[in-house]
């Protein structure tokens, strides 16, 4: 779902900035070889290829990867203190960290575990990702048609992103997040990255909503989406960007490579909607978002004046017909069902043994 420079060894980078301009570091696959060892430069953060050894240095973040007769091994003994060479391949990154993608990270950890202290694990006919009750996800504010539409709870188009279904659940999500959508936050900013990751949990909850309205909701999968979407609208923007530098060479070659991974990633999702707890509608919702959010977010990564200013009002006239579409559809033509009021009656009508040890009762209302 997700790749690392330590599976594609051939690229360095830093945080830093290249002609006045940060860029970024693709941890996906790309293809560019050197004839020297690529070394670490001292003065930030830096991924490097050396094609002897396959190295990490713990104290402070440094991979060099490579294959040596196909074989990998590590090496400590690394120097930290040598720049790197006028051949090393560097693409500058705007932080060293995904802040964000750690932080949400380790609140949908928590989340999970607390909800399952307080509310019990379901067996598994009932929840097969070895985690909560229905009820006990809806109880922390899972999407709910009836609550959503009826109740007024319109932060349940927000707090499905802090929740998963269980375990296994939790895992494919939090490690395309730290891994991908890290590297993305890494590369566009933290700003930018909260807005579009926000942004499409209120998109992929909307459609879940719209085509889903039966259906308990939960999972970051639908704002992962959106990162993958707002990538694809940041290459289309950048497509046409003159590559007279080395680094602008660098940039175009890492967004080319950070398409394919994309597609499969996206394909690796969608195979996920089947999941319990989580659907289709989500992950499009998202993805969508991201595109026309991204588009208003990245026009501003082009070189021409006029053209930013065309692609701005272009993202942006087609996020405010996304998001105006998608609210008043679901306030105005889903009739969710009834029974959703009640999710613990909902689920006792197919499992007679259900237990319900956390829940919101909105049916006698």
């Amino acid at each position: 779902r997700s790749s690392s420079v330590r599976e594609y060894p051939s690229l360095t980078a830093m945080t830093g900035e290249d002609d006045g301009r940060s860029t970024s570091l693709l941890e996906s696959g790309m293809n560019i070889s050197s004839p020297s060892p690529h070394q670490r430069d001292h003065r930030d953060h830096v991924y490097t290829t050396n094609k002897q050894t396959h190295q990490r240095d713990h104290r402070d973040h440094v991979y060099t990867t490579s294959k040596q007769n196909d074989g990998e091994g590590f090496d400590e003994d690394y120097d930290l203190h040598e720049s790197a060479s006028d051949e090393t391949e560097v693409y500058y990154v705007k932080q060293r960290r995904g802040y964000f993608s750690i932080g949400f990270s380790v609140i949908q950890a928590l989340v999970l575990g607390v909800m399952m202290w307080q509310c019990g694990v379901a067996p598994l006919d009932v929840n097969p990702m070895i985690g909560p009750f229905p009820d006990a996800l809806n109880f922390w504010g899972a999407k709910n048609s009836v609550l959503i539409i009826d109740e007024g709870e319109a932060w349940r188009l927000f707090t499905p992103i802090l929740l998963h279904a269980g375990i296994i659940h939790l895992l494919c999500n939090v490690a395309v997040q730290l891994e991908t959508g890290a590297f993305f936050e890494r590369e566009w900013g933290s700003g930018k990255w909260l807005l579009i990751y926000l942004s499409s949990a209120v998109g992929s909850s909307c459609l879940s909503t719209i085509f889903m309205p039966g259906q308990i909701s939960v999972g970051s999968s639908g704002s992962v989406c959106g990162l993958f979407g707002a990538k694809l609208a940041e290459v289309f923007c950048r497509l046409c960007e003159a590559r007279r530098t080395k680094q602008q060479r660098i940039g175009h070659e890492v967004r080319m490579e950070q398409c394919k991974g994309i597609v499969c990633s996206v394909a690796v999702i969608g195979i996920s909607s089947f999941i319990p707890f989580v659907d289709f509608g989500a992950h499009l919702g998202g993805f969508l978002s991201g595109i026309v959010v991204g588009l208003m977010v990245f026009a501003f990564s082009i070189e021409n004046r006029c053209w930013i200013g065309i692609w701005f009002l272009v993202g942006a006239a087609l996020s405010i017909i996304f998001f105006a579409v998608s609210l008043n559809h679901m306030y105005n033509e889903v009739d969710p069902p009834e029974e959703m009021g009640d999710v613990c009656e909902y689920y006792r009508s197919f499992f007679p043994d259900y237990e319900c040890n956390c829940q919101i009762n909105y049916g006698d209302k």
